[in-house]
């Protein structure tokens, strides 16, 4: 008689599923055009048709510009690729399909995210060399890798704020509400245009946005380029950025308890 060995499953096996999710994800939004192309291309247009076609001064103006741009493009990959890609996956049953799968929960989550992170990584690396190329941005070494690092990471609230949208809007409803909040957020939070030149009342409302915080953030790193290190730059105002820091905490937190509101719905159907 012979005797079947039985496997054992190990951290090493999990993590290779939660990597073949996320390299699985990367290379579907890759092949879709109506994704790929707009995301990784409107950012660095916008960029320079507003701040190099316009002749961006060199200084702390092109720093500004670039770091304010910047967050504008990784919103893209984080509020679309989970608010339209969870919708569509949703109404066409690939979502019950994971749920059933013998895969970790979160694998799928990790993934997704993941897969914003990159390409948000590959939008920056288009950005900031047209920064650094064209738009006289000049910057030491740590603060580019600073700002990307934060600006990446950065891209988590976003992710929690399109899950929340993705698990209740439709397939086709998705993109137009993700486009309702992410182009007037980009707006009202200064992201094109300095918020001394808005009235008031507007830029209370910037205060209440997400973008505006991980904006403040980026300014934060690029302007302390050429007085020291950033870090010691950013002390003085510790508490401003602590403040930042913990408003895109408990926008994340809250984007995620929605999410699994909606979640725990869509269970119980």
């Amino acid at each position: 008689m012979s005797t079947a060995t039985v496997g054992v499953w190990t951290r090493r096996d999990t993590l290779g599923v939660y990597l073949r999710e996320a390299a699985f994800q990367f290379r579907t939004l890759l092949r879709t055009p109506g994704f790929a192309l707009p995301t990784l291309l409107l950012s660095p247009l916008f960029y320079a048709f507003f701040a190099l076609l316009n002749g961006a001064q060199p200084g702390p103006i092109a720093a500004h510009m670039l770091a304010t741009f910047s967050v504008f493009g990784v919103m893209a990959p984080a509020l679309f690729g989970f608010g339209v890609g969870v919708a569509t996956e949703r109404e066409r049953g690939i979502l019950a399909l994971k749920r059933v799968a013998p895969m970790p929960p979160l694998a799928y989550l990790f993934a997704k995210a993941a897969m914003a992170m990159l390409f948000a990584l590959l939008i920056l690396l288009s950005m900031f060399c047209l920064g650094a190329l064209l738009g006289s941005v000049v910057l030491p070494a740590p603060e580019w890798g600073l700002l990307a690092f934060a600006l990446v990471i950065g891209t988590l609230p976003f992710c929690a704020l399109g899950l929340a949208v993705g698990l209740r809007a439709g397939g086709q409803s998705a993109a137009a509400l993700i486009n309702v909040i992410y182009l007037p957020m980009a707006f009202l939070s200064g992201l094109w245009a300095p918020l001394r030149l808005f009235p008031h009342w507007l830029r209370d409302v910037a205060a209440l946005l997400p973008a505006y915080h991980l904006s403040r953030i980026a300014l934060g790193i690029v302007h302390a380029a050429g007085s020291g290190s950033a870090v010691l730059r950013l002390m003085p105002s510790g508490l401003r950025l602590a403040g930042h820091l913990a408003y895109l905490l408990v926008f994340t937190a809250l984007c995620l308890g929605s999410a699994q509101r909606a979640w725990r719905g869509i269970e119980d159907r």
